[in-house]
């Protein structure tokens, strides 16, 4: 079974506050132009996306650089909805295996679309980015448009460990009752430092519970 995660492009598609709006238009039509053809006018950061290390670091390694490999893998879901700062906890040990990768829960994504979805959303501690460090998990995947605020602390931790941050997921309640699955997270294969990606779960159906 597959589900999902990704939020449909499309024009005018919600971008965190500064950066600039999607732009998403037919530019030729069948029955004058003798077929039809849209034109995209993105940044990396819209959307559902992964923010690479080069988003907030001094180096020059594309996204499109890292192994196929950071991008697919085991994953593990922890269900931190209710909380607006999200800390370490004990049974994080046991739950979060190593390479795996790791998608949080908050529920925020009901909001998307709305202010409140890029003003007010659940942040984590450093100490709880420290367990994914120790852990050498591939990839954080969150339905909240960002795992901090400025100065982005947790994003830089993450960063110079080469842990990838996934933003901006969507049906993520229907892996609620899911022991085990797996995330296919793949980036358009583009040179930047971060990129708008098709993010699905695959899920064994003898995992569901």
């Amino acid at each position: 079974m597959l589900i999902d995660l990704t939020h449909l492009i499309q024009n005018g598609l919600p971008v965190y506050p500064g950066d600039q709006e999607t732009s998403l238009q037919q530019s030729k039509y069948i029955r004058q132009d003798y077929y039809n053809n849209h034109q995209l006018d993105i940044n990396m950061h819209a959307g559902t996306h992964i923010d690479g290390p080069m988003h907030l670091l001094d180096i020059q390694r594309y996204l499109s650089e890292f192994p196929l490999e950071y991008f697919i893998g085991k994953a593990c879901l922890l269900d931190v909805t209710g909380q607006e700062i999200i800390d370490y906890e004990e049974k994080y040990e046991s739950l979060i295996e190593p390479q795996q990768i790791v998608v949080l829960y908050t529920g925020h994504s009901k909001f998307y679309g709305q202010e409140e979805y890029f003003t007010k959303y659940p942040i984590l501690t450093k100490r709880f980015a420290e367990i994914l460090v120790r852990k050498q998990v591939k990839m954080i995947g969150l339905d909240t448009p960002s795992p901090d605020k400025y100065p982005f602390e947790v994003h830089k931790l993450l960063f110079q460990h080469n842990i990838l941050i996934l933003e901006n997921l969507t049906n993520v309640e229907r892996l609620l009752n899911v022991s085990r699955f797996e995330i296919i997270a793949l980036p358009m294969l583009i040179q930047a430092d971060s990129a708008i990606a098709r993010v699905v779960a695959r899920i064994d159906e003898e995992a569901r519970t």
